[in-house]
């Protein structure tokens, strides 16, 4: 069931609880004003400029903690330091939503992974012989697949929920992919196909395509590609390149933007949203 929205009813109560002393209340309150992202500090920063002198010491203290410890603005600020990182930026984002996930618990579980693909590998190895391994493992041995039955659930763009489900979007079960691939030496990247996510390797002589979505089906270039009069249309082979991992966390916030506005969990929508806002200014700061 989607959360209450942000009213007038639901900021009364909050305000009664601002200067309950109990930890559990504080730390209730804390990961409530971080789920909700820029409405609640809004709500904070008014009361910590309101005339009542002890609610707006409560308020100025909240502030300074979600300041210290606020998934959502750690996630902003990663965005704005331009050092963008796949696995970093991908565990950032599921803490939006889960503040009190730990990054070495999704980092533990990718490795096992790993080592489970470590175990089925004979050397030497192509990067083709290594995807038929992790396709083994993740797809057949450990069951992951797309949830096609449920795919507006937010939950499928979250890799700690994918882990937890073993269902998921194509851009989070692609991530999941490459992020074991690399700590198998594999140098895969992340392909936004229209319409769809891939995951694309150019290691060997020949370059190939990994649909996670579709237990790890193989693809060629020419299989992708659609062709008019006999000519490869340039902007489809700009789709088939390598996207920057700006666009791919981009894309997952824009899928959970779309995702929760369908539950009308508003206050999440506008969240991402504004990360999605945040990526493109500081894409167009850095390139002007």
């Amino acid at each position: 069931m989607p959360p209450s929205p942000f009213n007038s009813q639901r900021q009364e109560a909050f305000r009664d609880l601002l200067d309950d002393p109990s930890p559990i209340v504080r730390k209730g309150l804390l990961d409530e004003f971080s789920r909700i992202g820029t409405p609640a500090i809004d709500f904070l920063e008014s009361l910590a400029r309101g005339s009542n002198r002890m609610l707006a010491s409560h308020a100025r203290r909240l502030l300074e903690e979600l300041k210290n410890a606020n998934p959502s603005e750690d996630f902003r600020r990663f965005i704005r330091s331009l050092n963008y990182e796949l696995e970093t930026g991908t565990i950032m984002l599921c803490r939006v939503a889960y503040p009190q996930l730990k990054a070495s618990d999704i980092c533990d579980q990718i490795e096992s992974i790993a080592q489970r693909c470590r175990e089925l590998l004979i050397k030497p190895s192509s990067s083709r012989d290594r995807c038929v391994v992790i396709n083994r493992v993740l797809f057949h041995e450990m069951g992951f697949r797309g949830n096609a039955e449920d795919y507006e659930n937010p939950d499928n763009s979250y890799l700690n929920r994918v882990l937890e489900t073993r269902k998921g979007l194509p851009i989070t079960l692609s991530i999941l992919y490459i992020l074991v691939a690399q700590r198998l030496g594999a140098e895969l990247d992340p392909i936004a196909y229209p319409g769809h996510f891939l995951v694309g390797s150019f290691e060997d002589d020949l370059p190939f395509y990994i649909d996670a979505f579709r237990r790890g089906k193989f693809s060629t270039p020419g299989q992708l590609l659609q062709y008019t009069d006999g000519q490869i249309s340039v902007t489809q082979l700009g789709n088939l390149a390598p996207s920057p991992i700006r666009e791919v966390l981009t894309r997952c916030c824009r899928n959970l933007v779309n995702h929760y506005k369908l539950r009308n969990q508003d206050d999440m929508a506008q969240l991402f949203n504004s990360f999605v806002l945040e990526f493109q200014r500081c894409h167009q700061k850095q390139t002007s």
